[in-house]
């Protein structure tokens, strides 16, 4: 699942979707962002993240999280026929959902498209081809850039295309640094057609082993998904002001735990990725000299 920061603790979370001690990469609603747009921001992201947990935390048998994600897209459901008065008796980060929602005239495509991706998440633990792992990217990341450009009016057939680049690399370099993590939970995001043209075999992953096939699987993940962020980043010029900064900083964040993992030589079994003090001034001064595009 790609990873956001919001403060949750402002969006009455129902209790038993609230998110657990989660350390993210690719802060959003920060202070960069025009205050007018961060409660809109920070509901989207309550409902993403919120829904994502109850894929991804705790003991809960699959058909308890497909439940709990029934009362999600009853909400979409609700909001669609009724607006706000659909809303009543749902808990209240739904009903914010809706104003948020009806106030910016935001598409409910892009939230039941998340949707799609989490309940994919409980059943399906692999991923045949890099085209079957981008339909899932499709679903579970890109929505988010599309929503944030309508909040922004900006959501024009250039810029779409360049948001869908940025919000799937980020969901790769996320796939790519919690192999480990993945694991545990019993998937592997690693495309199967990769992991068998590089002779890597899941009993690997399982132990950990950081072998020379590993480092070259590894390697060619990195570069692609290098080149699907850099493809997008251009938007970040294309955004005006401060939420343009904002994008610059995250696609640089992206980009250097891609550099991370090349540093620590794939070994992202041993190794942390995560951006220290340091990392965020290297962040910040890539995110200045990052080269505008040309005209």
């Amino acid at each position: 699942m790609i990873r956001y920061t919001a403060p949750y603790s402002r969006l009455d979370v129902p209790r038993t979707a609230m998110p657990i001690a989660h350390y993210e990469n690719f802060p959003v609603a920060s202070l960069l962002l025009p205050a007018n747009l961060r409660e809109p921001v920070e509901t989207i992201y309550a409902f993403a993240r919120s829904a994502d947990d109850i894929v991804d935390e705790g003991e809960v048998a699959p058909e308890k999280r497909r439940e709990q994600l029934a009362t999600y897209r009853s909400a979409l459901d609700a909001i669609q026929s009724g607006g706000l008065a659909g809303m009543c008796g749902l808990p209240p980060l739904f009903a914010r959902l809706a104003r948020t929602i009806l106030d910016n005239h935001l598409p409910l495509k892009p939230f039941y498209d998340l949707l799609d991706a989490f309940q994919q998440d409980i059943d399906k633990k692999r991923y045949e081809d890099f085209n079957d792992l981008a339909d899932y990217c499709r679903r579970s990341a890109n929505p988010i850039g599309r929503l944030l450009l309508v909040l922004y009016n900006a959501d024009t057939v250039e810029n779409l295309p360049l948001s869908d680049c940025i919000c799937t690399g980020l969901q790769l370099v996320n796939f790519w640094q919690d192999v480990a993590q993945d694991w545990k939970k019993g998937r592997i995001y690693l495309p199967m057609q990769d992991l068998a043209h590089f002779k890597v075999t899941e009993e690997g992953i399982a132990a950990s082993r950081c072998d020379e096939r590993w480092q070259a699987l590894l390697a060619f993940e990195v570069k692609r998904t290098r080149a699907i962020l850099n493809t997008g980043a251009p938007l970040a010029y294309q955004l005006r002001g401060r939420i343009g900064w904002e994008l610059r900083l995250i696609v640089a964040s992206g980009l250097h735990i891609l550099d991370r993992i090349e540093a620590i030589g794939y070994d992202v079994f041993a190794h942390s990725t995560r951006i220290g003090f340091f990392g965020k001034l290297a962040v910040a001064w890539r995110a200045l000299n990052y080269p505008r595009p040309s005209a």
